[in-house]
């Protein structure tokens, strides 16, 4: 195997690992996203189940902090594939 195959053969590979990388990181922020807001829904069931008067501030709550946590997601996933391109 000459020298410029070699080297173009570890290119493609660590570009391949890269995006596996990315993909790995993306699926493993989906988990920790999907398991956060699903404590996060069930917790404010439970509140309004408490209180009922209280159903409405506790859904405003859930829902900004629903946000927060899939923007935080999204960031995450855009710096992933931003490193894999890189």
């Amino acid at each position: 195997m000459d020298p410029q195959n070699a080297i173009a053969v570890a290119k493609a590979t660590a570009t391949g690992f890269a995006w596996l990388a990315a993909g790995l990181g993306c699926g493993v922020t989906v988990i920790g996203v999907g398991t956060g807001i699903g404590r996060l829904a069930a917790s404010a069931l439970e509140a309004g189940a408490r209180q009922p008067e209280a159903a409405g501030e506790v859904r405003t709550t859930m829902i900004i902090g629903a946000a927060l946590i899939e923007g935080v997601a999204l960031f995450a996933m855009v710096v992933c594939v931003l490193l894999a391109i890189k």
